[in-house]
């Protein structure tokens, strides 16, 4: 994993980022297309050591990874405010994850049943009663535009994490705001 600069900042415990990862509900994918950097928050799922995200079959997010498929994909949280009587010493607590790779579209229909079941299991628990099957997912079109759903899988190259963990008494809970 590369350093994070700030060393102090620096989280290195590898189960903390891996429950980290399959906690997290949200993570931003940021691409390099057109005039200006593109990122977009996704929904994301966390298996076999890489980020899936998914899309409809076409748009911006579609273009961009097909033309040029490095990403960086930055998973982050808050947990509130640090307070400190001098106020240049206030922070923030939180804990983040980037990993830097190539975004490659899952061709494979069996890994992309997985993927999405993963993600229904993941956002929608227990709310439909079947698996999905590949069969389905080959088959499933949108109503919008006619394609098929675009799953995207993110295998680390490079990862960095970063915390600033702090005793909850100085902590500003993020309900309190």
């Amino acid at each position: 994993m590369e350093q994070v600069r700030y060393t102090k900042r620096n989280c290195t415990d590898q189960k903390k980022i891996e429950t980290f990862l399959l906690r997290a509900r949200t993570g931003v994918v940021g691409m390099a297309g057109g005039i200006f950097p593109y990122a977009v928050p996704v929904n994301y799922i966390w298996h076999n050591g890489s980020v899936y995200f998914h899309g409809m079959g076409s748009g911006k997010k579609e273009n961009i990874l097909s033309q040029n498929p490095p990403v960086c994909f930055t998973i982050y949280e808050e947990q509130g405010t640090v307070t400190d009587p001098v106020p240049c010493h206030a922070d923030t607590a939180y804990l983040s994850v980037m990993l830097f790779g190539k975004a490659e579209k899952v061709t494979d229909l069996e890994e992309a049943a997985t993927v999405l079941q993963k993600f229904l299991d993941k956002y929608m628990p227990k709310y439909y009663s079947q698996l999905l099957t590949s069969t389905l997912i080959e088959k499933y079109r949108s109503s919008l535009d006619g394609n098929a759903v675009s799953v995207y899988r993110v295998t680390p190259q490079e990862m960095t994490a970063k915390e600033n963990s702090v005793e909850s008494d100085k902590l500003l809970n993020l309900e309190t705001r």
